[in-house]
């Protein structure tokens, strides 16, 4: 059995602007990426000459209009975008993916035309975003947040505490959640743009994490910053519906990180079981590897097909309803896939995959993350669930009659 490279990780159906677009990311990411991965996951640490080489590749702006200085592509082409750099490393791609499955697409999407002007073009050439919304009363019930916004004359003031922010450290502006009418519950939730500079704004510690170490993951906190009313992202009350509107592209964006992830084990651990020698021969010779790699081959296969698909239905606009259940399944599947992905890599690689000597260990600490944000599987299985149930008749127990 052959698993070659094009197996592994070229998708199909690509445009030509998609397929050049990936093909750029795969170099520079061999090139430039690889080198500093192991680096940066030991000192927890994105460098700034890093994340200028993303900007100056245009994939820090890839959704954003071309009149804004942005790229002017699409999501599918955010998504394979993060898919190709989580083959190298996960952290960065997460960053990238923030940047524009959240951030950017916040303000295309609801912001004004005076904060897109002001924003959008800083988004694409320098600007690094944030999205704080995880509170630590709020987590997978998102919309328990207690950060509040009172109004004061013509500003906001906002007071509260954000956690597990990706970007934080990075970030030059925030969109911020809040609550600007606690007595009408998620729907008095705002959204708000604050700049990194604003008195009030502190950023706390980066997080030691598991996994994805280079990406920054740090407190937002909020006292008492003050914020005009032309700092408000769409109108007061949207933030219940700019986070579900955002956070379903986000899961999307992680299923694409997800299966990027899962593509990077797996290139590694059928080079390494062509190399590896025992009993006289390639431990790729043996079933008892080809096998669990040709599975492995498949379900990744299958998820980026799922994590592709939903991606060109959020670019399409069409069936907007499914597109919750949709993206639910792209990030649940995608997640799965990766950690069984990862720790086949590490079983493959024998006591070498135990070493940080080798890339697969940084690979499965990576992968499990994606069970967890932006919507825990659980969560994920029963948003999946209704959605199933909701859509077959009950005359369908009945068998039609």
């Amino acid at each position: 059995m052959v698993i070659s490279a094009d197996t592994i990780r070229r998708p199909i159906q690509l445009l030509d602007e998609e397929e050049t677009l990936r093909a750029t990311i795969h170099k520079w990411s061999e090139e430039r990426l690889r080198p500093r991965v192991a680096r940066m996951d030991r000192e927890a640490y994105l460098p700034r000459d890093l994340i200028d080489e993303l900007f100056d590749l245009g994939l820090m702006g890839i959704q954003i209009p071309a009149h804004h200085d942005g790229g002017g592509g699409s999501f599918f082409m955010s998504a394979l975008t993060i898919a190709e750099l989580a083959r190298v490393d996960p952290s960065v791609a997460v960053c990238v993916d923030v940047q524009n499955v959240l951030v950017n697409s916040a303000l295309v999407r609801w912001g004004s035309p005076a904060q897109q002007e002001r924003y959008l073009p800083l988004l694409a050439r320098e600007l690094v975003g944030a999205y704080a919304l995880t509170e630590p009363e709020s987590g997978s019930d998102a919309f328990a947040l207690r950060t509040r916004a009172r109004r004061d004359g013509k500003d906001y003031v906002l007071t509260g505490r954000k956690v597990w922010t990706t970007n934080a450290r990075e970030a030059g502006v925030f969109v911020v959640f809040a609550n600007a009418a606690p007595e009408h519950g998620a729907h008095g939730i705002t959204a708000f743009l604050v700049p990194r500079d604003t008195a009030g704004l502190a950023i706390g510690p980066n997080e030691e994490k598991l996994g994805i170490r280079a990406s920054s993951t740090c407190e937002v906190l909020l006292d008492d910053v003050r914020v005009p009313r032309d700092g408000v992202l769409g109108e007061e009350g949207d933030g219940y519906d700019i986070a579900i509107d955002t956070l379903n592209l986000g899961r999307i964006g992680i299923g694409a990180q997800m299966v990027g992830l899962a593509t990077g084990a797996l290139e590694a651990a059928a080079a390494y079981a062509k190399q590896r020698q025992q009993f006289g021969q390639p431990i790729a010779s043996f079933q008892g590897v080809q096998l669990p790699l040709a599975r492995l081959a498949t379900e990744i296969e299958a998820a980026r097909l799922l994590v592709y698909d939903t991606a060109r239905l959020a670019d399409s606009g069409r069936y907007v309803p499914e597109l919750l259940s949709r993206s639910a399944m792209a990030k649940y599947f995608g997640a799965q896939v990766a950690e069984r992905a990862a720790s086949q890599a590490v079983q493959i690689f024998g006591g070498n995959g135990y070493s940080t000597a080798y890339p697969v260990e940084k690979f499965y600490r990576d992968a499990m993350i994606g069970q967890i944000y932006e919507g825990t599987s659980n969560i994920l299985l029963r948003a999946i669930a209704r959605s199933v149930l909701e859509s077959v008749p009950s005359r369908a127990a009945r068998g039609g009659r």
